[in-house]
This record gives structure tokens, sequence and C-alpha cells, in this order.
């Protein structure tokens, strides 16, 4: 197995997606979010996700002209936001982040949240993009199962990830069963609770036992679940840490353990039928 196929997921129309990115959201517009995405890339990272609602793609598009890593090796995900929905407004919203990114496609292009009555419009809007080329992928954030397949009866690319948020807390179970079914890839956010996770003693023995901390063992008990991860920082030495997840593997037993601490307890708000 390659190191490429070692460390990336790949989508449902072949595309290969980095399995951790990172994560920008809050991250400042004011040199901030620059940093840390150059702190990122110099670490090994090949994937940031940021969003339109974010209000930082400017500092993204920034940090990955000055890299001296070529475009084409960095996965870079945006979102259209709850007002900028429908078909001609996505089109718009696009255009505008491509500008703010200084790019003239992404890698992968999301739904951020799904708005009950514009959804499906809004994808259309997104498959014309696909087809263009200016997205090498197109997909969802938020969706639940229901409404996945309202969108897959009313469409002709099926998603290629649905971004939600997944941890030890909220595992997702029937979403993993359902995804894997229409292959749809996975993708957590806030993966590590804001650092909850330090807290939960199940998770602090197992970092023990592999000498890693709990965050990096529920990293890489999301990625052995077949999850891509975007944990969130800006601080150098946390980016590096969130990263060094590839020198060691949970044991079935210890999966089993971090399985079971499942509450389907949410910690971000949850918009999923905003109208």
């Amino acid at each position: 197995m390659t190191l490429a196929e070692k460390t990336t997921f790949e989508l449902n129309n072949k595309v290969r997606m980095p399995q951790i990115g990172l994560g920008v959201l809050f991250a400042k517009n004011d040199g901030e979010v620059e940093s840390a995405v150059v702190s990122a890339l110099d670490t090994g990272y090949r994937k940031i996700d940021t969003a339109s609602a974010y209000q930082n793609e400017e500092g993204v598009g920034s940090a990955i002209k000055k890299s001296t890593i070529p475009r084409e090796e960095i996965f870079l995900t945006t979102k259209v936001w709850n007002t900028e929905q429908g078909y001609d407004q996505t089109l718009r919203a696009f255009e505008k982040s491509l500008e703010r990114l200084q790019t003239d496609y992404v890698d992968l292009y999301l739904i951020h949240w799904p708005v009950k009555s514009k959804y499906k419009e809004t994808y259309k809007a997104m498959e014309n993009i696909y087809k263009s080329g200016r997205a090498k992928a197109i997909g969802v954030c938020n969706f639940d199962i229901h409404q996945l397949e309202d969108l897959m009866d009313n469409s002709e690319v099926v998603p290629a990830l649905n971004q939600v948020e997944m941890h030890p807390h909220l595992s997702q179970n029937d979403l993993m069963r359902f995804a894997s079914t229409h292959n749809i890839q996975l993708e957590a956010w806030r993966p590590i609770m804001m650092g909850e996770v330090l807290n939960i003693p199940e998770l602090l023995q197992i970092g023990e036992k592999h000498n890693k901390s709990a965050v990096q063992v529920t990293l890489r008990w999301l990625i052995q679940r077949g999850v891509a991860v975007i944990p969130k920082s800006v601080t150098p030495k946390r980016i590096k840490e969130n990263f060094e997840i590839y020198d060691f593997e949970l044991s079935s037993a210890e999966m089993d353990t971090i399985e079971g601490l499942n509450q389907n307890r949410r910690l971000g708000e949850d918009l999923s039928h905003v109208v």
C-alpha cells in the first residue's frame, strides 16, 4: 500500500482526499488563519477546510498562494452558506468564493446546511459547477438519512461526502451504515469535542498504552472507522500533534471501547431543518 493510499480516502468519483485536514472555523482573517494554514502545510497537511460563512477565505487563499506546496497538491474545501442558497445565488456565491480564495477551482464544494426549501436547487447549481470542472467533487454537510434520500432522488450526482458532527459521544452509526451503502464519504467536524476528549478516562487510558494523547486516539479512531477528520487549531504545536496519528493503530478491543462511549449527544447547534 502506498503512502497516498494509507493517508487518503477515495471518493465515489475516484478523486483521492486526504484523511486529515485543517479546519479553520473561528480562525480570524487578520493573519491568524493564514499562519495556521502555513503551519499546517509545513507540517504535512494537504487538506484545508473553510467556508463562506467562516469569513476567512481570503486568508486561506493568501496562505496557499504563499506556500511552496503546488496548488494541485492541496485539497481545498469550501461551502455555500444558508443565505446564499438557491440556483442562481449558489452560482454567484461560488464565484465569490473562488475570488476570495484566489483560485480557479476547489477540490470539494459543499452545502453547509440543508435549507429545506432550497437544497435541491442549490445542489443542481453545484452539479453544473462540478460538470464544468471547477469543483473536483461536490457534497453536503449535516444531512440526515431522509434528506440524503430526498436529494439523491432529485439529482444526478451522488454526493461525494457528507460532513457531520461526529465524535466519541456522537458516533452516528445509522448514518455510517447508510453512507457506506451509497458510497458517500463521511467527514467529522468537531471530532475532538472542543477538547472535551481530554476529560474522558477511557481515551486517556488507551492513549497511555500508545504514548498518545486522548486527542490523537480520537482522531485515529475516526480514521480507522473510515471517517475523514478536520480538527481545528491555530496553534502550531497542536496542529502538529493532531497530524501525528499514523505511527500507531488501535486494536479491535480499543475500537469497541470507544464505540461504547456513544451518547447520541450533540455539542454543536443543529440547523439540519433550517427553513
